[in-house]
């Protein structure tokens, strides 16, 4: 879908179908005003036989208006003279959308002036929400179907803005474009199979975005490779699987050289079945999304290199299989990490926070001035957040009021949680440094305290992306390609684009 923005007036537009904001008691705004001038009161006529009440997100299709170029009128309830909310204002857009699929037109004009949305600008921050749920909501799955899903008619929107907002308007389309191509290459990356989609496979992918942008470089760390660095923990996750690991190093170059960069960690466990202290069979077909942390940061940097952010940005993915085997990791093991640590391997379900911990020393040698880990990493924290909300643990606090920020300008929102030293002391092991668990209770927090240990020579943040990922189950069952318009609204926000 091309979206376009132009400064036009709404009644002389020429379009398949033009959508207009309708309040609740039959308030018109400005431009309905003028449309239904345009039309010789036909709008005021249908809102007085009761059709429409104006309810967020009600629409109301109209066809043939004298008066007016537009073949069809779409009202769209605004509800009551005040400002909505990010979630009502998503909804009212996802509405507008449902109804123009149904069309058979080419394109539609939307002139939606008049609908404010609260902490939002009247240009790009209203408009950036507007495009991502437009642009989102076409994404389709469809790879492995025999019948394709049909290619729709609408190919094109307009985004009508007055003239002083106009350039705003723009830019905020340009990144939710963005934002929107980066989610939905996080997004085919989940929904992949898992015999498909392997640590070999995400390195060719790395190498190809590489091939395509000649400003990325690309490494891949082989098995070996990690082994021979002293990536103990790392090595240990993938030594049961027949798919070897590989640690994927992506080093894009948009800032001075001098500048430090910022690292994005992602968790690439490409199918998780637990190891050798086996998951339940039941839904264990969604552990393909254990990868999640990693798609994410290929969708963030696919949003950085579209945009061409003026930062420098390094990407490591650490993926490995977790799979049960003679060769496996038992329960009771003990790993040596590349930092020198020893952990003792209690439970090997929880393997995310290994093959974190050596790449996380490993991001040492960039001398970053942040380092960002996103893992789809504890189930806890979805009995804690549940699904609406990422977990977030880090050393410093401006780093996680940063990206807290960014959540809340992306309306991709996050919560922190504690690191109190009280919560180090579960992971203590009578025969190693640490152990890689911490018992039951707070098993996100403690899971962030592991991490934290790794991470002590640069700003660090933890993100745990479990709940939300990917939607669990149902016809809706699907990788979100969150958090990649948080991640990419930390990175404008440091670019200052």
């Amino acid at each position: 879908m091309e979206l376009v923005v132009k400064s036009v007036a709404a009644a002389s537009v020429k379009t398949a179908t033009l959508v207009i904001p309708v309040g609740e008691n039959r308030k018109l705004g400005a431009v309905a005003k003028a449309v239904d001038l345009a039309s010789e009161g036909a709008i005021s006529a249908v809102l007085k036989r009761g059709d429409l009440a104006g309810k967020p997100g009600q629409t109301l299709l109209l066809q043939n208006l004298q008066g007016l170029k537009a073949e069809r009128v779409l009202l769209v309830g605004s509800g009551k003279d005040e400002a909505l909310g990010d979630r009502t204002w998503r909804k009212l857009v996802a509405s507008v959308a449902g109804v123009l699929k149904g069309l058979n037109g080419a394109d539609a004009v939307l002139a939606l002036d008049d609908v404010a949305v609260t902490n939002r600008d009247a240009h790009y921050g209203k408009y950036r929400l507007l495009a991502e749920t437009l642009l989102d909501g076409e994404y389709v799955f469809d790879r492995f179907k025999s019948q394709k899903v049909e290619p729709r008619a609408l190919k094109k929107v307009t985004l009508l803005a007055d003239k002083a907002g106009q350039a705003e308007v723009e830019r905020a389309v340009k990144h939710a474009s963005a934002i929107a191509t980066g989610m939905a290459f996080t997004r085919d990356l989940g929904n992949l199979p898992p015999n498909l989609c392997h640590p070999s496979f995400l390195a060719e992918q790395a190498k190809e975005l590489g091939k395509a942008h000649k400003g990325l470089k690309v490494e891949v760390l082989d098995e070996k490779k990690i082994k021979d660095l002293g990536m103990g923990a790392f090595y240990a996750v993938g030594q049961g699987s027949d798919q070897p690991p590989r640690l994927i190093v992506l080093n894009y170059q948009g800032g001075k050289k001098a500048d430090k960069p910022f690292v994005l960690v992602g968790k690439g466990i490409t199918f998780d079945t637990g190891g050798i202290s086996l998951k339940p069979g039941a839904g264990m077909d969604e552990m393909k999304y254990d990868m999640c942390g990693a798609a994410s940061v290929f969708g963030t940097l696919r949003a950085v290199l579209e945009l061409q952010l003026p930062v420098n940005l390094v990407c490591l993915l650490a993926c490995a299989e977790n799979m049960p085997s003679g060769g496996a990791t038992r329960p009771g093991d003990i790993v040596t990490t590349m930092s020198g640590q020893t952990v003792e391997i209690l439970n090997t379900d929880a393997e995310g926070r290994l093959v974190l911990c050596d790449t996380l020393t490993y991001a040492e040698r960039f001398k970053p001035q942040a380092v960002i880990d996103i893992a789809t990493l504890t189930g806890a924290c979805i009995v804690a957040l549940g699904s609406h909300t990422t977990g977030l643990m880090g050393n410093n606090d401006d780093l996680v009021g940063q990206l807290l920020d960014a959540g809340k300008r992306a309306d991709d929102r996050a919560w922190q949680l504690p690191l109190f030293d009280e919560y180090q002391e579960q992971l203590d092991s009578p025969f190693a440094d640490m152990g890689n668990i911490g018992g039951p209770k707070a098993g996100t927090i403690t899971a962030g305290c592991f991490l934290s240990r790794f991470a002590k020579a640069y700003n660090w943040a933890h993100m745990d992306i479990a709940g939300t990922a990917w939607i669990s189950g149902g016809k809706d069952k699907g990788a979100t390609g969150r958090p990649v318009p948080l991640l990419t609204q930390y990175l404008l926000d440091r670019a200052g684009a």
